[in-house]
């Protein structure tokens, strides 16, 4: 099973940019995509549906509020548009895909970088304390479900990078969202207490490994690179991983795809 998770800063200028040529390339069993900015039923309407695949979309009440969406080989055995919090729901950042041996999230945070004193709407919460908020619901989630004995895999925007090998040397140095402690302290929380599994760092221990390049940090020209796209696991299936890699070389948006193979039989 092949799980690709890409956050691609709007999905038609991605598909223009040749997304969908790349992915016949990936051979991919499930693709989830993060912040679509776009409504869920344009997808369809301007054929933004590779071949061969099905699509489930979910949009925000804004359209740059993201929006994320699975494209899957497999017809799954339901769906869930949102995890019953009033702010990620009417944002449009969680749907699942229910498999018959797995189920497959798609997740994007809030992000806060470089606005973190932005105020967000009339209730005097900045855009840190928006993305705070989120991560606060997203943990009660994430308690529930490692409890379950059904195995899960989230492919996650988390806007987070965890260790300092996680981030270039440029975040050490910047009071940024991204990188803030409390931040990372919520990661250490995530894999060191409640036992979740960080899927790509399990085969891959080496730093540097970026997965976003944020244009407000200059990007790809310093360097300036976080990893902050994760796909993360129940610990019943962390010896299911075969391989794992971030497709640097590709370039849809300011972030790059990660790839991840499993052996877990999707079909019924």
């Amino acid at each position: 099973m092949r799980v690709v998770s890409i956050s691609v800063n709007g999905l038609e200028q991605a598909v223009e940019k040749g997304f969908f040529e790349w992915l016949v390339q990936q051979d991919a069993d499930v693709v989830c995509v993060q912040d679509h900015r776009m409504r869920a039923y344009e997808i369809e309407d301007r054929n933004l549906i590779p071949e061969g695949y099905e699509a489930y979309f979910i949009d925000g009440e804004r359209n740059e509020d993201g929006g994320v969406g699975i494209y899957t080989r497999h017809f799954p055995k339901a769906i869930m548009y949102g995890f019953a919090s009033e702010q990620a729901d009417r944002e449009g950042r969680f749907i699942q895909a229910d498999f018959d041996k797995v189920s497959v999230a798609c997740v994007l945070a809030p992000s806060a970088l470089g606005k973190e004193d932005d105020p967000i709407g009339d209730d005097d919460l900045t855009a840190l304390d928006h993305k705070d908020d989120f991560m606060e619901a997203f943990g009660l989630l994430m308690q529930k479900t490692l409890r379950k004995r059904r195995q899960f895999i989230f492919c996650a925007n988390l806007q987070t990078a965890h260790h300092v090998t996680d981030a270039s040397s440029r975040y050490h140095k910047l009071d940024a969202s991204g990188f803030l402690p409390h931040e990372r302290a919520w990661l250490d929380r995530l894999f060191d207490e409640m036992g979740c599994v960080d899927a790509f760092r399990e085969i891959n221990k080496q730093s540097n490994q970026f997965t976003c390049w944020p244009e407000w940090a200059e990007g790809w020209r310093r360097n300036a690179g976080i990893r902050i796209d994760y796909q993360l696991l129940t610990p019943g299936i962390r010896k299911t991983i075969l391989d794992g890699w971030i497709d640097t070389h590709t370039r849809f948006s300011d972030h790059a795809p990660l790839i991840m193979d499993y052996d877990i039989e999707i079909g019924f």
